[in-house]
């Protein structure tokens, strides 16, 4: 069983409010050069702002061990989640699920996003955590019609919020019928 998690939305609310950090989070910034800053650094620094909660990793790890299910990551951030995302929110290095079609560019229409997920499952059980979920509906719908009858859990995540207790609550409860 399988809790997927993608890093832009779940876990850094980049759509909250630019001018006010959530409660609970702390800023970092990701430089073109590949620097990772935090504290009073994240404001010397020019890059993309990330914010992330501490609070996050032990309650995705609490939620792995009492439900069984094995964290992934399903993010475009793939690789640099475990050097600098996991270390910021006290996870341990992840299994990633690859984007090979996104290396070649961003497409509109999500189909590797949901194409990916779909073959790293490989008919596993999987709940997933993510804010673009109702994005691309011809996506979601191909996904769908692979994993019928393969339990499968979605979890939109308001990028203005982030992962919420319901959200855990949410994921705990599915496991639990399984």
């Amino acid at each position: 069983m399988l809790l997927m998690l993608d890093v832009d939305g779940p876990l850094n609310p980049y759509a909250a409010k630019p001018s006010k950090r959530p409660a609970g989070y702390r800023t970092f910034r990701y430089t073109r050069s590949g620097g990772w800053h935090t504290g009073r650094d994240a404001r010397r620094y020019r890059g993309l702002r990330v914010w992330l909660n501490p609070d996050h990793g032990p309650a995705l790890r609490a939620l792995a061990a009492d439900t069984g299910l094995e964290l992934v990551w399903a993010t475009t951030w793939m690789h640099l989640a475990n050097e600098l995302v996991a270390p910021a929110i006290g996870l341990p290095p992840l299994p990633v699920v690859e984007f090979p079609d996104y290396g070649s560019g961003w497409r509109p229409d999500g189909e590797w996003k949901w194409r990916a997920v779909a073959e790293f499952a490989a008919g596993r059980p999987l709940a997933w955590l993510d804010d673009e979920l109702d994005a691309w509906s011809g996506a979601r719908t191909a996904f769908d019609a692979e994993r019928a009858g393969v339990p499968t859990r979605l979890c939109a995540v308001d990028p203005r919020l982030g992962i919420t207790p319901e959200h855990l609550d949410d994921v705990r409860a599915w496991a639990a019928g399984l």
